[in-house]
């Protein structure tokens, strides 16, 4: 689980999902974890992508501030009820 939430925040559209998979790796060998195979991220970043990203609660409490989300948006992201923000386009 923590290397599946490691490759959707390594994630970016911008770059190739090899570059991807090479950070995940190093983050695997550093937790002492088996690094996954290509293949494996590949899918993972793919459903991530098609998803949208999860916002992060600082991701919240920023749009909160700057009154992009209205402050019921922090109790929604904590139950996990918060849509997934749209993908990014290149």
């Amino acid at each position: 689980m923590r290397l599946i939430a490691a490759i959707e925040r390594l994630d970016d559209p911008l770059i190739r999902i090899a570059e991807t998979n090479r950070k995940v790796g190093l983050v695997a060998e550093a937790l002492g974890l088996a690094r996954p195979s290509y293949e494996q991220v590949r899918r993972i970043v793919h459903e991530a992508r098609r998803r949208g990203r999860r916002p992060t609660t600082g991701d919240v409490l920023l749009d909160i501030a700057f009154q992009v989300r209205p402050p019921m948006a922090l109790g929604e992201h904590f139950a996990g009820v918060l849509p997934p923000d749209p993908p990014r386009r290149r």
